[in-house]
């Protein structure tokens, strides 16, 4: 029976997608990129939400060093892997909203790889670094501009320029990551994410994380213009049926959610 190099597992509208190179700390092989591409490209569309993991102790120690150093890559593959973020692009590109579920070690371009989720949850096993500079090579993913505006300029820097671990705890401190968990409830908190993303109008969910994320890269401004006119162009196809059943269908979950 063949080693896959990513695991896929579906479940009532959640798809589970696992790094499987564990001996390797889940390096991005080529081969594991472009199952990743394959598998984001190719969703489902009974497909809702994906959580993206790791097998083993690691979520992802970056690119297969050993793999663009070995007597096989040239400049040419080095330049490409670093440089060309075609995953990356892949995944921003993904309408599904996909949760990072970090078990380990995510570092350089595994932690790139974690910037592309739209929200973290880590383990208290888990530990993020970058390590671009300690490595020779400048980052392609994303990392210097997204690591920023998520924690702040000064403490981005620490972590960029000395290559130095950061703690899940700390992540969570620092707003890098929602929350932290034990090993055993990791997958657990990300399914019950996942179906509360579910029990939202699919439609709108999906728009939804479209307008956060390209007003999120525009000014405030030209954020709120984008909101206002997303607005009203769905609004022209909201019926007042439809507002009827949806608000039927809060009010039955807000009962029970009382009722636990």
């Amino acid at each position: 029976m063949p080693d896959f190099v990513l695991l896929s597992e579906c479940s009532d509208g959640v798809l589970t997608l696992t790094l499987n190179r564990p001996t390797a700390m889940n390096a991005l092989s080529r081969e594991l990129r472009g199952a990743l591409i394959a598998a984001f490209r190719g969703l489902a569309d009974d497909v809702g939400v994906v959580i993206l993991t790791g097998a083993g102790r690691a979520f992802s120690a970056g690119l297969d060093l050993k793999e663009l150093g070995g007597e096989t890559s040239s400049t040419a593959d080095v330049a490409d892997a670093v440089a060309t973020g075609d995953l990356i692009d892949t995944m921003h590109a993904c309408d599904r909203p996909i949760i990072g579920a970090v078990n380990g070690v995510a570092v350089t371009g595994g932690f790139e790889l974690a910037l592309a989720c739209d929200l973290l949850v880590a383990s208290t096993d888990a530990r993020f670094a970058d390590t671009h500079a300690r490595v020779g090579i400048m980052p392609g993913w994303g990392l210097s501009q997204k690591l920023s505006r998520l924690v702040g300029i000064g403490r981005a820097k620490e972590l960029s320029l000395t290559g130095n671990y950061c703690s899940a705890e700390q992540a969570c401190a620092w707003g890098l990551v929602n929350r932290v968990v034990p090993p055993s409830e990791l997958l657990p908190t990300c399914q019950a994410i996942a179906r509360d993303m579910l029990s939202c109008d699919p439609e709108v969910l999906r728009a939804y994380k479209r307008v956060i994320d390209e007003g999120y890269a525009a000014t405030f401004a030209d954020g709120l213009r984008l909101e206002k006119a997303r607005s009203r162009a769905h609004a022209a196809s909201v019926t007042p049926e439809k507002i009827a059943a949806r608000r039927a269908q809060v009010q039955a979950r807000g009962r029970a959610q009382v009722q636990k």
